[in-house]
């Protein structure tokens, strides 16, 4: 059984990527691994509250591994930080870690690119799942979900703060993936068979926040495409434990 740590966005897709990579034999999951902007407290890219990160990491009964990183990070520095952490967890004996992405070609070679340089394997139990079928399949394993970061390009301020159901499928825009796989939404998993006992929140501020691209050309993490569009105002739902 390979010693292996989980890379947790605190969302839907690492959550039933952990479920059924609990259910192999091969890998027996010890730690989770997350990144957190230190300067607000807050998951990376999704904005959740760092204390609900907390309460759901006790739900799961796994240590934490943070990753804290400034606001403003660069892309050589966020890559400096991961080197640093990951080969911490080699030295720990880490010799795989699990992703839950799906069907993004560039971003599987970029982690695997970094991951070979220091020897851990990656692992990915959601590649090539229809995205329409895991949305459903996440809802009827039981797991509940809120949109806490929609993007404003493809989705407006409704979408923010809505729980995930078969409804919210129906609703989405034709050129949204059913699991945001493009980055059209995140969202926090807040109850589910993984859990030991939900996490109880309530519903803050929204609010629509607006970003500027990095003037680095080189400054990207897993694609040379001179043409790359990039995306900088986000809706943000604030949740607040109770």
């Amino acid at each position: 059984m390979h010693k292996t740590y989980f890379n947790w966005s605190s969302g839907k897709d690492s959550s039933v990527a952990l479920y059924y990579v609990l259910q192999q034999d091969a890998y027996k999951i010890t730690k989770l691994l997350t990144t957190v902007n230190k300067d607000f407290e807050r998951v990376s890219m999704h904005g959740l509250r760092e204390s609900l990160l907390d309460l759901q990491v006790a739900s799961l009964n796994l240590p934490i591994k943070k990753i804290k990183l400034p606001a403003d990070v660069s892309m050589s520095s966020y890559n400096e930080a991961m080197k640093d952490n990951i080969e911490e967890l080699k030295d720990e004996g880490y010799t795989h870690c699990v992703f839950g992405d799906i069907f993004l070609e560039d971003l599987r070679k970029y982690r695997e690119d970094q991951l070979d340089s220091i020897g851990i394997k990656g692992v990915f139990p959601l590649w090539k799942r229809n995205t329409k079928e895991l949305f459903l399949e996440f809802i009827n394993l039981g797991f509940k979900a809120i949109t806490v970061c929609v993007n404003a390009k493809y989705l407006d301020e409704s979408f923010c703060g809505r729980i995930l159901d078969e409804s919210f499928l129906e609703d989405l825009p034709e050129n949204v993936d059913p699991c945001g796989e493009n980055g059209e939404f995140h969202t926090f998993v807040f109850d589910g068979p993984i859990f030991n006992n939900p996490i109880r929140f309530k519903i803050g501020e929204k609010v629509l926040r607006n970003y500027q691209p990095s003037k680095d050309d080189n400054d990207n993490c897993f694609t040379n495409d001179n043409d790359q569009h990039w995306d900088t105002s986000f809706w943000y739902c604030d949740l607040v434990p109770c």
